[in-house]
């Protein structure tokens, strides 16, 4: 699995902390669209899709919650909770976001615009494409 854990910038005061992200040099990718995920009832997920041309960075900016990815062999489950750090996904990888915490609040970076039909939504043709 191409998944990448990337550490951001973290400049410490006392002030409070500082940590920012930079396209093409802490991810691998150029920013063409941000989104955020928040107010995710109890219980609920988000996601559940792969895409065919997007790459995306995830961010916990607040709160914690699990992001599922699945490359088609094998699934991994990795639990942001830190703003200094996010999750690399290439395409051709499913993802689902779980597990959210009370004010919680995913940012999603993405290198494409939106395109609806970017999306695979079903996991069986997804499995099928993968191979």
């Amino acid at each position: 699995m191409n998944v990448n854990l990337i550490d951001l910038p973290k400049i410490l005061d006392p002030r409070g902390n500082l940590s920012f992200i930079e396209e093409e040099n802490h991810i691998p990718f150029k920013i063409e669209r941000a989104y955020w995920i928040y107010d995710v009832p109890g219980g609920e997920f988000r996601g559940s899709h792969a895409f065919k041309v997007a790459q995306e960075f995830i961010v916990a900016m607040s709160g914690s919650f699990d992001v599922v990815l699945h490359d088609g062999t094998e699934e991994k489950k990795y639990s942001l909770n830190r703003s200094y750090y996010g999750l690399y996904i290439p395409k051709h990888t499913w993802r689902r976001l779980e597990n959210f915490s009370t004010n919680s609040l995913a940012l999603i970076l993405s290198s494409t615009n939106y395109n609806e039909d970017d999306y695979i939504r079903d996991f069986d043709q997804f499995l099928l494409i993968s191979k």
